[in-house]
């Protein structure tokens, strides 16, 4: 079995886990097609595992659709290349229509998006989109980044607001590498990957 084979089946074990975890918090997820807030503004950190992946996703594109992502490719390592500050935000080039145009390929990041986390660098932390009336807005008290009581019980439902351990960091740590044989290597915002290629 080659790297990608062992990647895919990490894939099938993490969407399993993720899943389970999106399904439990239901009330409180907000996520839909063409929603796309965590596509934008952000970094997206991918290792080089993750992109070799990503881009057999793109290979199977139909020709205008490639053409579309490396037009938005392009632009944003322009915009990059120009940047002097210390963390470059973008939305991400594979993002055609507000729609994910490699959802089945796409990275770690993305697909744990949208449920609270609870990391040990960070703690216990809520998706930024909480902060657009969206993931967890119905429970979290925003001015404090704490889930309320009352607006728990107010919702009447019997499933609980929880974070998990989803952090980047964690699902990419050497103990994943060893029990599924792969290995994910340099990790770097994703725009990072291609602007390397255009030096």
């Amino acid at each position: 079995m080659d790297m990608l084979e062992n990647y895919k089946n990490y894939l099938n074990f993490l969407d399993g886990k993720l899943e389970k975890f999106f399904t439990s918090q239901k009330p409180y997820i907000f996520c839909k097609k063409g929603c796309a807030k965590c596509c934008k503004n952000a970094q997206f950190p991918y290792s080089l595992l993750e992109i070799k992946y990503l881009l057999l996703g793109f290979l199977k594109l139909d020709a205008s659709v490639q053409e579309k992502v490396e037009n938005n490719l392009q632009k944003v390592v322009e915009k990059k290349k120009k940047y002097r500050g210390k963390k470059f935000k973008y939305d991400c080039p594979f993002l055609i229509d507000d729609v994910c145009c490699v959802y089945d390929y796409r990275g770690i990041v993305c697909r744990t998006f949208g449920l609270m986390t609870n990391t040990e660098e960070k703690g216990l932390m809520a998706p930024f989109c909480y902060e657009l009336g969206l993931n967890y807005s119905n429970v979290l008290n925003l001015r404090k980044k704490t889930v309320s009581t009352r607006k728990f019980k107010k919702l009447n439902v019997k499933e609980e607001p929880l974070a998990f351990n989803v952090g980047y960091k964690y699902l990419t740590n050497p103990e994943y590498e060893n029990t599924f044989n792969i290995k994910f290597t340099d990790k770097k915002p994703l725009i990072d990957w291609f602007l390397d290629e255009n030096k």
